[in-house]
């Protein structure tokens, strides 16, 4: 039950990335008032929580109405999270986990930003959205391990929403140096997870017979 609780909880907080979402958010919302500002921190988390609920109860029949397996799926699930986490340790940026160069400029432009960036696919991303079918997936059958997963999840939406309402404050109390070291401990065990993920997967597929 532990090992699920940890698992569950590097997936979600690496790839929702509460800590690095801090800095972002405070840099869209420059010039915002703060009320507004509120606004659309709770709007984006409550919007990103749905598309991510959602995933979590019909990720699976939506792969399996597309014919793809659950065992294809976490291999490729396991790489994309793999990717993900060599972008954590070498601290870059792709679009995997954050926003493009190309979203960030149109996102200056948008009077309203909580569904695009922030929702889609700052929150509720590729990675966010792939975590969550594999979670589930893995406990299938088991209400209380799927309870879990959703438990977890919320509570990294949670703190979320806080690192939003908050994020000008953490952006100065972590500095660049400080978030980059915390993504590159977490982008390790990440790889791990990911790992396990394609190892799993392979198992499922009969590869291994």
């Amino acid at each position: 039950m532990t090992d699920l609780v940890l698992s569950t909880f590097i997936a979600f907080f690496v790839t929702i990335d509460p800590i690095g979402l801090g800095p972002m958010f405070a840099g869209l919302t420059a010039g915002m008032d703060p009320r507004h500002r509120r606004r659309t921190a709770v709007k984006g988390v409550v919007i990103g929580t749905g598309l991510l609920f959602g995933f979590a109860f019909i990720g699976e029949l939506l792969l399996t109405s597309l014919g793809i397996g659950v065992g294809a799926f976490r291999i490729a699930g396991g790489i994309l999270l793999l990717l993900v986490a060599v972008e954590m340790v070498f601290a870059r940026e792709s679009g995997l986990r954050t926003a493009t160069e190309d979203e960030k400029q149109e996102a200056k432009n948008r009077a309203d930003i909580s569904v695009f960036p922030l929702a889609i696919p700052l929150i509720a991303g590729p990675g966010a959205m792939t975590s969550v079918v594999l979670l589930m997936g893995r406990a299938e059958g088991d209400l209380a391990m799927q309870a879990i997963v959703l438990a977890v999840l919320s509570g990294v939406l949670l703190s979320t929403l806080v690192v939003l309402l908050f994020a000008a404050e953490v952006s100065r109390f972590l500095g660049v140096t400080g978030i980059n070291v915390i993504n590159r401990v977490l982008g390790i065990l990440l790889t791990a997870l990911a790992c396990q993920f394609v190892i799993d997967g392979i198992s499922e597929s009969g590869l291994l017979r």
